[in-house]
């Protein structure tokens, strides 16, 4: 493979997976040198029921007015009742949408307008059907988009500016005559490309076909006077917000079932809709998905994502390794970067120091920490950020969202305080533009071998 990666026939001897997901005690097996394409927990996105109960808790905390980019939904069978008493109140006039909770690609999706259609005792979300979506030559269309997450704590969330536009192969009515057809009504691919109406289209360019890139809408809705690039902000603060709301569970699952920085990150597919209004509604958080490319389109816009994923979270060489693979790969890199691959960087084993450090600030306002918190680093402080500066230099394409530049906000929607959350804070605030001198520091200290100091050498 271009990538130097090969598969193996030996389970035991890995250090990438890309795989499912997989039970959250299971990340205990992994050695330090292993990487897992998940994290512990994000079942808490992906699964639409748990995505529905985390952010429906988040709009009792802080007002539906900051979460209203998600449909009004019901989680069945717990939900019958209150969900009975909307639909009277509303004649039975509504459309909803029904899907089964953990479904992918359309599997058991339909829209209803009568009590009649819907299960009332197996496990299902009903949503409040997005009835006037924006349009395009008559046909209904989706976004998909593509969101990184590389690390939960601190946590670190990357956007990749191009994805996928899926239209739906027959063109949109309102009509509840027509809520039957599929095929209008979802825009999933592995539906509508068995449509005889289904156009490939091979060009990334192109506005033609039932799939588009993102770049190639923006454009499109730009010639037509559209702000696209309210647009995109607004998806960014769904996406930070979604994933913070969900952030506590999967923390905490990390936390117990790994032992080190390295071992997961996560790629996720996150579905949005337009309506008429060109305002963005989050349909789905997908966990593991499609990377499987049928056009010339999709390996235009996947393949140069994957290879920036892979870039970003850094995937390294084992210690174990034999002496003659060390001495080949010496050959093909800078000895330099083989020798800062330490496991000991991503160790968290704190000391006492460590520790009473980050119990003092965890409870302090920003204006109280901003300043003080770098004043002092610790060894632990300052493999984080190394970390940190390490991915910024590999992000490319991908647009880092959280944390960056005045997305501190987004701090006070946390569960709890992060230490590591307010350290980077801190950093970004005093370094972000002046990246250089930020590095600089780091490299001195490194030079000390402060970064090595720990007890779990």
């Amino acid at each position: 493979m271009n990538s130097g990666f090969r598969l193996l026939k030996n389970p035991d001897d890995w250090v990438a997976i890309w795989g499912k997901q997989m039970k959250s005690n299971c990340f205990k097996s992994l050695k330090d040198h292993q990487k897992f394409n998940h994290f512990p927990g994000t079942f808490q996105l992906g699964r639409k029921d748990r995505l529905w109960r985390n952010l429906s808790r988040f709009m009792s905390k802080y007002g539906k007015k900051e979460f209203n980019f998600v449909p009004r939904t019901y989680v069945l069978p717990q939900d019958l009742r209150n969900f009975r008493q909307v639909w009277e109140k509303s004649g039975g006039k509504e459309k909803w949408i029904i899907k089964p909770p953990a479904s992918a690609r359309g599997t058991g999706i339909r829209v209803v307008h009568r009590w009649s259609q819907i299960p009332k005792k197996r496990p299902l979300i009903v949503q409040q059907y997005l009835s006037k979506p924006l349009l395009i030559d008559g046909a209904k269309f989706d976004l998909r988009l593509y969101v990184l997450i590389s690390s939960i704590n601190p946590l670190r969330i990357y956007i990749y500016p191009d994805g996928l536009v899926r239209f739906a192969s027959v063109k949109y009515s309102d009509d509840i005559n027509y809520l039957s057809d599929r095929l209008m009504h979802l825009t999933n691919y592995s539906i509508n490309k068995n449509s005889s109406n289904y156009t490939s289209n091979d060009c990334a360019d192109s506005c033609s076909g039932h799939k588009w890139t993102i770049k190639t809408l923006w454009s499109y809705l730009e010639k037509k006077g559209v702000n696209t690039r309210k647009i995109w902000t607004s998806i960014k603060d769904i996406v930070i917000k979604t994933i913070i709301s969900t952030e506590s569970p999967i923390n905490s699952l990390t936390k117990i079932n790994t032992s080190n920085r390295y071992n997961c990150f996560e790629l996720f597919g996150v579905d949005i809709l337009l309506d008429e209004s060109y305002k963005p509604w989050l349909l789905e958080f997908n966990v593991s998905p499609s990377l499987q490319s049928s056009s010339a389109l999709d390996i235009a816009v996947k393949g140069p994502m994957i290879k920036n994923v892979f870039n970003i979270v850094g995937y390294r060489l084992p210690g174990s390794l034999p002496k003659r693979e060390i001495k080949k790969l010496r050959s093909l890199y800078d000895y330099e970067d083989l020798v800062c691959q330490l496991p000991v960087l991503d160790k968290l084993v704190l000391s006492n120091e460590e520790k009473q450090k980050q119990n003092l600030y965890i409870n302090l306002d920003r204006e109280d920490y901003l300043d003080d918190i770098l004043e002092d680093l610790t060894p632990d402080d300052l493999r984080c950020l190394i970390h940190h500066e390490d991915e910024i230099t590999q992000t490319d394409k991908f647009e880092r969202i959280f944390p960056a530049k005045h997305s501190s906000h987004y701090l006070d929607l946390f569960d709890v305080p992060r230490y590591y959350n307010m350290l980077i804070d801190a950093w970004e605030n005093k370094y972000e533009d002046d990246r250089d001198e930020g590095i600089t520091l780091l490299k001195k200290l490194c030079r000390e071998m402060m970064h090595l100091e720990s007890e779990a050498i």
